[in-house]
């Protein structure tokens, strides 16, 4: 009998920890993240935006958002549940995928925002990840979706 091989994971391995600065006031860039009228222009990766968006952005409040695959229009939903809504410094919140039905792995999602000279650097985690794949697929999901991000502000502005 070979014994059983489990794939230990580290902890620095279960978190996502993404920073970007953006050319926008801190108030801006916080409204983009709460407002609905805002998230639907930018939220998604480019390959998978936004379609439906919901949100109610105060502590205890639910979102919800189904992404919608442009090649093959697939829709995939997720949603959670707002822990901290702090304007315009932070917010927290869980995010987790609707599989199939069910609701997959909760992960907890810190976002913050500092002011720079009427730029906003914002500093994104999400944790825990079960695998580095799973990690790095978000990673590629959330940059996708601040390059995004990045545009809506820069028309809006």
């Amino acid at each position: 009998m070979s014994p059983i091989r489990r794939q230990i994971v580290m902890p620095e391995e279960r978190e996502l920890v993404i920073t970007r600065l953006f050319e926008a006031p801190r108030e801006l860039v916080f409204a983009a993240w709460t407002d609905p009228r805002h998230a639907e222009l930018w939220w998604g990766p480019v390959d998978h935006p936004a379609t439906h968006v919901e949100m109610d952005a105060r502590p205890g409040g639910r979102w919800r958002h189904r992404l919608t695959s442009t090649e093959t229009g697939r829709e995939l939903w997720h949603g959670g549940v707002f822990r901290e809504v702090t304007p315009p410094e932070r917010l927290v919140f869980t995010f987790a995928w609707d599989e199939e039905g069910e609701r997959g792995l909760e992960t907890l999602v810190t976002v913050t925002f500092v002011e720079e000279a009427g730029r906003t650097r914002m500093t994104f985690r999400q944790v825990p990840f079960q695998s580095v794949e799973e990690r790095d697929g978000h990673r590629g999901g959330w940059t996708s979706t601040f390059d995004r991000l990045e545009q809506h502000l820069a028309n809006g502005r």
